[in-house]
């Protein structure tokens, strides 16, 4: 691990409106100081879902469902504290189990899969909090998700693509989908997949040799603004057809990376369809079609970007996004893969400081991201920025969707002999006006 001295980089953001192109830059600094450190002590391998229930804040990781590959799940689980440093270093035998949808059978309508939840948006509607709806990734494979002609879902176990475990198993294809609670995450009602990548864009053998995904959309951040829910998600699937003859490397790195959907909050009670993701103009493209990721946050080539599907990687994945109330600008997270299985070892950090993301082309005005920490020799998923305890973050009730100058850093941190879930740095942003 590369240990970091506090640092402040410059980052230099231009704003715009409708009225003007261009106004006074504003910027924005950050240091990320050295802390006690936080072992999260329950299972981890996602975005940390939560929100604050009253004067609790609950907290929902984990994974739950059938799983071939790694075997059926009951590890999503929620635990609860009058803050964010005594929720998170909850013991095991703390966290509860909630009710959830259960797998329908092969080939019938209904929740298939592992799920695991990312983001948790609560109703401004229902003044109780109880009101909250999980966006969930979502992972199923040839066998548990069989291709279907009469609707064109589901996947072809032809040439498909080694999975983690080794040689015999096959890599999953990721969706996402919406689920709705509404006593406070005790139980739960599947909503049904908002997002999904189908089987003519999946990336098979030969080319596929990363062991990661077959394709598909998953890993989501999802904020409000206005009156959208932006869903940020990692694009995996080739950008059109996947023909193995006709193959081009920088045809399916030109449409991955990290993009970014909307859905009205109105329609999040029936969200089948209602989905759209980002063309390049609009949201437009419907949601199990093509869309444009955020362009500034791919990795150009000629700098060691790549494809997916690639065994080298070269792409940044696993947003989290949240509203900074002291910066005034949204603040993004994210992963970079290296290699095969996932591998890298360094988090990026980049900003937009367009508060209306519906504007124009505002949620596509990310900067590019900068680094924010290498813990050399690990391999590092799911970076976010969570609340701490506090006075003021108790005050407002932030939570890793909204936060203020001074947050905690989280990620999940692997090599071969250990896994673990980690705060070991909190961070501390700074501003100023050119």
């Amino acid at each position: 691990m590369r240990i970091l001295k506090p640092f402040r980089i410059p980052l230099l953001f231009l704003l715009f409106s409708c009225s003007e192109t261009t106004k006074q830059p504003t910027v924005a600094g950050f240091e990320l100081i050295p802390s006690d450190t936080f072992y999260f002590k329950s299972f981890v391998d996602c975005n940390m879902a939560e929100a604050w229930i009253g004067d609790t804040l609950r907290i929902f990781p984990g994974k739950y469902g059938e799983d071939p590959v790694w075997g059926e799940a009951h590890e999503l689980k929620y635990a609860d504290g009058k803050h964010a440093d005594e929720v998170f270093q909850r013991r095991y035998e703390e966290f509860t189990e909630p009710q959830m949808p259960p797998n329908a059978p092969i080939g019938q309508p209904g929740l298939h899969g592992a799920v695991w939840f990312e983001t948790v948006y609560q109703s401004s509607e229902d003044k109780s909090g109880k009101t909250l709806y999980a966006l969930y990734h979502n992972e199923n494979y040839p066998n548990t998700l069989p291709y279907d002609k009469a609707t064109g879902e589901g996947y072809i176990d032809y040439r498909w693509p080694q999975g983690l475990t080794g040689p015999q198993s096959p890599a999953a294809v990721c969706r996402i989908g919406i689920m709705k609670s509404t006593d406070g995450g005790h139980s739960w009602q599947n909503k049904g997949i908002v997002l999904e990548d189908l089987q003519p864009r999946m990336i098979l053998k030969p080319f596929n040799t990363s062991n990661t995904f077959a394709g598909g959309v998953g890993d989501p951040s999802a904020i409000a603004s206005g009156d959208y829910l932006y869903i940020f998600y990692g694009e995996y699937g080739y950008p059109g057809v996947y023909d193995s003859t006709k193959y081009d490397r920088k045809t399916e790195w030109s449409g991955q990376c990290i993009s970014i959907a909307r859905i009205a909050l109105k329609d999040l009670d029936n969200p089948s369809g209602k989905v759209k993701r980002w063309d390049g103009t609009a949201f437009n493209a419907p949601y199990n079609s093509i869309g444009k990721p955020v362009a500034s946050l791919q990795i150009p080539m000629e700098q060691g970007g790549g494809p997916a599907s690639s065994p080298e990687g070269g792409f940044h994945w696993g947003p989290s996004v949240s509203w900074n109330t002291y910066l005034n600008q949204w603040v993004m997270l994210m992963g970079e893969v290296t290699g095969q299985s996932w591998k890298g070892s360094r988090i990026f950090i980049s900003f937009n400081p367009n508060k209306d993301l519906g504007a124009g082309d505002n949620s596509q005005q990310w900067t590019k991201p900068q680094l924010l920490l290498d813990k050399k020799g690990y391999t590092v998923w799911y970076p976010s920025l969570q609340p701490t305890q506090s006075e003021d973050d108790i005050k407002n009730k932030y939570t890793c969707l909204r936060l203020g100058q001074t947050a905690r850093l989280f990620y999940k941190a692997m090599n071969t002999d250990t896994s673990f879930y980690v705060s070991e740095y909190m961070i501390r942003f700074s501003k100023k006006q050119n």
